[in-house]
């Protein structure tokens, strides 16, 4: 069953259709080369907005551009965006420019870095460990402030919000200098969850806190988006797909490992490890730069 479902999700018509979309994306057009960053948008009125420049969602960007069968980037494009190391209570890692723990997991949805470095040493996975649970202790340091934080109430990220959907939702370390992240109490369940191949049994806990715990935050279709206790008592009403999306897919990698076995099948994939220089961390007597 699950070798045919496989093939009916990644094979077949979908495959071919991937694989065009793929082939057509001129990566190339979207570096600045003097910089050798990519740009974060475009329009036809203002052309060009935005780089990135620091760690972020995108690092699964430079691995598509780097083994384009078609307009390949040079391997220097992912070695050329900024890695700030910051600490928060012991702590120390790459951090992402709002501190929303997203940013540390939507790239490992697919790619499966575990056990890898680059030629520099760094581990993104341990990276995300470390940024997880500096996230968590973010919010055991600020229990007494917050209402809805404490050891099993965490994962900062960007979600629906009080106000509306909140893009700038995040823990510290964030930006250069601890000032980018926004703080109102209000937490998601899929932050916790989204680091589920991170922190299981953190992540475990937290949603079993949540379930037992937070009136009304599970729905018809699992957890709703988030909620806050500083006023009064909100639940989102919604359930945002981009926030589901995280949530089952490594829920599904920490249980199976199915969506990072397939997608770490493709012949691209495994060529942009090699391209990037990658290697086992077993072959290698380097930890992270810290």
């Amino acid at each position: 069953m699950r070798c045919y479902f496989c093939w009916r999700v990644f094979g077949g018509e979908i495959k071919k259709k991937a694989n065009k979309l793929y082939e057509e994306i001129d990566w190339n057009w979207y570096l600045d080369k003097d910089k050798n960053w990519f740009y974060m948008g475009y329009t036809p009125e203002k052309g060009f907005e935005g780089y990135w420049d620091f760690y972020a969602e995108q690092l699964m960007l430079y691995f598509l551009a780097v083994a384009s069968p078609t307009h390949p980037v040079d391997k220097e494009v992912y070695y050329s965006f900024f890695r700030n190391y910051a600490e928060y209570k012991g702590y120390r890692f790459i951090n992402s420019w709002l501190g929303s723990i997203f940013t540390y997991q939507f790239s490992h949805a697919w790619f499966d870095f575990r056990g890898k470095v680059d030629r520099k040493g760094i581990d993104w996975f341990e990276n995300s460990i470390l940024a997880t649970l500096a996230n968590r202790q973010f919010c055991i340091d600020n229990k007494d402030k917050f209402k809805g934080f404490n050891e099993n109430s965490w994962g900062l990220t960007a979600c629906d919000g009080p106000k509306g959907y909140e893009g700038r939702y995040g823990a510290l370390p964030s930006g250069l200098f601890n000032n980018e992240n926004i703080v109102d109490g209000t937490v998601p369940p899929c932050g916790a969850a989204g680091s589920i191949v991170f922190t299981p049994k953190e992540s475990m806990d937290a949603l079993e806190y949540y379930y037992k715990n937070i009136k009304g935050i599970f729905g018809e279709y699992g957890f709703k988006d988030a909620f806050n206790l500083e006023k009064g008592y909100w639940v989102s009403e919604d359930y945002v797909g981009i926030d589901k999306g995280i949530t089952l897919i490594m829920i599904e990698n920490y249980i199976t490992g199915f969506v990072w076995n397939t997608f770490m099948k493709n012949d691209h994939v495994k060529k942009a490890f090699e391209l990037l220089e990658f290697r086992p961390v077993k072959d290698e007597n380097l930890a992270m730069c810290l």
